[in-house]
């Protein structure tokens, strides 16, 4: 992967993993709920279970620090436990609490984390990941992964002195943590994420990301790729779902979201900054990839700051 590419793409889209809800059951249980966030994961801290949600032939099983991956679905149902008598019915936000008193020994413990994006974040990592995904806790990468949902079970659990703080920090950890084993399980569809995995393509990605505003012609990153123009717009097509002067594009126009977010820049100077030949070619590109003009972009993002920071559990 490239140096810090991922890093530089999770500030872009602004990715929060916020702690939504969890459970610790003994005996059998089922748990039900409709899904509402575009993005949603759930992890089998302790335990076993079998999951399934809406556009699946049959269940996952899931097996001990196994996380699923759900992906603009609509609903998930989870039951697991042994021993004779009805399934208890569980809901995953009303037995938060019950995580105090889980015993990692016996209990079946289940954390879900909702994956908060920006608009531009939500095209990018949606379109990037199959609609569920499974990473498992026993394959080789997925052993830092283990490990993170045992931090932020403790901190969920113990509710010591400054756990919240613990648990958002823990909460984006695990995140990052699970999207790096993922990669290294599965074949990922056309998206960023493929993109940023691919050797052959990562010179000619670095230069893009290196130096966005410089007009950058299909030759010039074939023969960063040491690859024919013809092969590297294959290539490009078939690891990113996109043509490579439109990924570049797409890029400036994302650096462009951040710094109206986070700068006060002057229109004319970013785009100029980003390569293009005048701020009426900036502003035409921009609307045509976000829906409104750079100046409306900033003043909605900016006034919409505070709503943004939501509780963490």
């Amino acid at each position: 992967m490239a140096g810090d590419a991922l890093s530089e793409v999770f500030h872009l889209v602004e990715i929060r993993g916020l702690v939504s809800g969890g459970f610790a059951a003994r005996g059998p249980w089922v748990a039900r709920a409709p899904l509402g966030d575009p993005l949603k994961l759930v992890a089998m801290v302790y335990g076993r279970a079998r999951l399934i949600t809406d556009g699946m032939d049959g269940p996952i099983g899931m097996e001990p620090g196994d996380v699923a991956i759900l992906n603009d679905r609509s609903w998930l149902r989870q039951e697991g436990g042994t021993g004779d008598g009805p399934r208890q019915e569980i809901r995953p936000e009303e037995n938060f609490t019950r995580l105090a008193g889980a015993d990692r020994g016996t209990d079946d413990v289940v954390i879900g984390m909702a994956v908060d994006l920006n608009a531009a974040g939500r095209a990018l990592l949606l379109r990037a990941l199959p609609p569920v995904g499974h990473v498992r806790a026993s394959a080789a990468t997925a052993t830092s992964l283990r490990a993170g949902l045992d931090r932020l079970f403790d901190e969920v659990a113990a509710d010591r002195i400054g756990s919240e703080f613990a648990v958002r920090q823990y909460g984006q950890l695990v995140l990052l943590e699970v999207l790096r084993a993922y990669i290294g399980q599965t074949e990922l569809p056309p998206g960023w994420l493929r993109l940023l995995t691919d050797e052959r393509l990562r010179p000619a990605l670095d230069l893009m990301h290196a130096s966005p505003g410089k007009p950058w012609s299909l030759p010039e990153l074939a023969r960063a790729a040491a690859m024919s123009r013809t092969s590297f717009a294959e290539r490009f097509r078939t690891v990113s779902g996109q043509p490579p002067l439109t990924y570049l594009n797409r890029w400036r126009i994302l650096l462009a979201q951040r710094a109206l977010r986070d700068q006060d820049v002057r229109i004319g100077s970013l785009g100029s900054g980003l390569g293009y030949a005048s701020e009426s070619a900036f502003s035409s590109a921009f609307k045509r990839e976000v829906g409104e003009s750079p100046l409306r972009y900033r003043n909605r993002v900016r006034d919409a700051a505070p709503a943004r920071t939501g509780p963490t559990r």
